[in-house]
C-alpha cells in the first residue's frame, strides 16, 4: 500500500511551521457534479433517521458580527452522538447491494473513534461482523463503545495513518472470508468506498438546505468544517459547487497539531505530516484523502488550525447555548472566530466574503458523548 494515497513526493515531518491560515477566494466560483440524488431517500428510511437540528444563536451572531450564526448539532445522529453513521451507512448499503443476498461479509475499518462506531454499529443491526483497528491515542472509553456495539478492536501501535495500512493489510488477507474494507479516506486503487462515504454525507447538507429555507435564511454566506481526512469536507464541497452559481465560502478547521489541509494547501502538493496528540481525536490525522484532495485544492476557500484550548472553550459556550458539542465538531467555532475576529481579521473577512448582514453555519460533527478526553478536560 502506498502512503495512504498521498501524493507525497514532500514529507512534512511536523504541521507547527506551515502559517496558520489559507485563504483562496477564487474557490467559490469553481463547480463540479453533484452527489446522487437518492442518498437521503434511503437515509429517509432508516427507522431512526431523523434530521439533526439546525440551532440559531443570535448571541454568536453578535459576536462575530455577522447576521445570522446556525450551528448544525449532530449529536445525535442516527442513534450514534456523531455524524459518521451517515456515510458509513451508505456505503454499506452499496457495498451489499453488489453481493448475493444474505452474503456474510466483516467490515473492516481503521478508526480514530466515531467512524468506527458507526461501522460497528451497522454491521450489528445487518448481523454482520465488523473489526475496527484503533489507532494509538484513542481514548478507551471509545474504544469500550466501540467494543460495546459488538465488533472486533485491534489496538495499533502508531497513528491514524498506520491503523488504516493495518486495517486495509487485514481486508486483503481475509477478504477470501468475506473480509471488505470500509475506509473513510481514499487512495490509488481504492476509490469505490471512500466515495460512497463522502456520498452519504450529502444528507446532512441537504437539511441544512431545507432547514435555512425554514428559517428565512437563504443559502449560507460562510459554512466552517471541521477536518480530518476531509471526507465531510469533500462532501461540503461536492455539495456547494455544484449549483451552478458561486457559493458560500467554506472554511476547513483542523487541529494546530494536525494540519495536513494547511500543509497541503501551502506547499501547493498534498504531502503528510506527524500528527501529535490533540483533544480533537477525530481530527486527529495526518493525511488528507487523496480522493479529497483535488476538491478540496480547488473548492475549499480558507483552511485554519486551532489549539486544543480553543476547541475546548467553544464546546463549552456551545453547551451553555444549548448545543452539545465534543472538541471536533466545536472546532468550527473556534476557526470561525479566528477567522472573524482575531488579528488579521479584516483582510479575512474580506477574503470569505463575510459582512454584518452574512448568515454562518457551523458544523458541529461531534456530541460531548462522543469524545471522552471533551468531558475530561473541561
Amino acid at each position: 500500500m502506498t502512503d495512504t494515497g498521498t501524493n507525497a513526493k514532500s514529507r512534512a515531518d511536523a504541521v507547527m511551521g506551515t502559517p496558520p491560515w489559507y485563504a483562496r477566494p477564487g474557490a467559490r466560483k469553481w463547480e463540479c457534479a453533484p452527489a446522487p440524488a437518492d442518498v437521503r431517500t434511503f437515509h429517509s428510511g432508516l427507522p431512526e433517521y431523523a434530521p439533526t437540528p439546525l440551532t440559531e444563536l443570535p448571541s454568536l451572531a453578535t459576536e462575530l458580527g455577522v447576521g445570522r450564526v446556525f450551528v448544525k448539532d449532530e449529536s445525535t445522529r442516527l442513534g450514534l452522538p456523531a455524524f459518521k453513521a451517515l456515510g458509513a451507512s451508505w456505503a454499506v448499503h452499496r457495498l451489499l447491494a453488489g453481493r448475493a443476498p444474505g452474503a456474510r461479509v466483516e467490515l473492516v475499518t481503521a478508526t480514530d473513534g466515531n467512524h468506527g462506531r458507526a461501522v460497528a454499529r451497522i454491521a450489528r443491526g445487518l448481523g454482520q461482523r465488523a473489526h475496527v483497528f484503533v489507532s494509538q491515542g484513542v481514548h478507551p472509553g471509545a474504544v469500550a463503545a466501540i467494543e460495546g456495539e459488538g465488533a472486533r478492536v485491534t489496538r495499533v501501535a502508531g497513528d491514524y495513518d498506520e491503523a488504516v495500512r493495518a486495517a486495509a493489510g487485514a481486508a486483503r488477507a481475509e477478504a477470501a472470508a468475506g473480509a471488505v474494507l470500509v475506509q473513510d479516506m481514499g487512495w490509488e486503487g481504492y476509490e469505490e468506498v471512500p466515495q460512497w462515504i463522502v456520498e452519504g454525507y450529502s444528507t446532512l447538507f441537504s437539511e441544512v438546505d431545507a432547514q435555512l429555507t425554514d428559517a428565512g435564511a437563504g443559502l449560507p454566506d460562510l459554512v466552517a468544517v471541521p477536518m480530518g481526512v476531509g471526507s465531510l469536507a469533500q462532501a461540503a464541497v461536492t455539495h456547494y459547487r455544484s449549483r451552478g452559481v458561486p457559493g458560500p465560502a467554506l472554511l476547513a478547521v483542523e487541529p494546530t497539531v494536525a494540519a495536513p489541509l494547511l500543509a497541503s494547501l501551502t506547499r501547493g502538493e498534498s504531502v503528510s505530516v506527524t500528527a501529535g496528540e490533540t483533544v480533537m481525536a477525530g481530527l486527529n490525522c495526518g493525511t488528507v484523502s487523496g480522493l479529497a484532495w483535488p476538491l478540496l485544492r480547488a473548492g475549499v476557500d480558507a483552511a485554519v488550525s486551532v489549539r486544543d484550548a480553543a476547541a475546548l472553550a467553544a464546546g463549552r459556550e456551545l453547551g451553555v447555548l444549548g448545543v452539545s458539542s465534543g472538541p471536533c465538531g466545536a472546532a468550527s467555532l473556534a476557526g470561525v472566530r479566528v477567522g472573524l475576529t482575531g488579528a488579521g481579521s479584516p483582510a479575512r473577512r474580506e477574503a470569505l466574503g463575510v459582512g454584518p448582514r452574512s448568515t454562518v453555519v457551523l458544523l458541529s460533527t461531534e456530541g460531548r458523548e462522543a469524545n471522552p478526553y471533551g468531558g475530561a478536560l473541561t
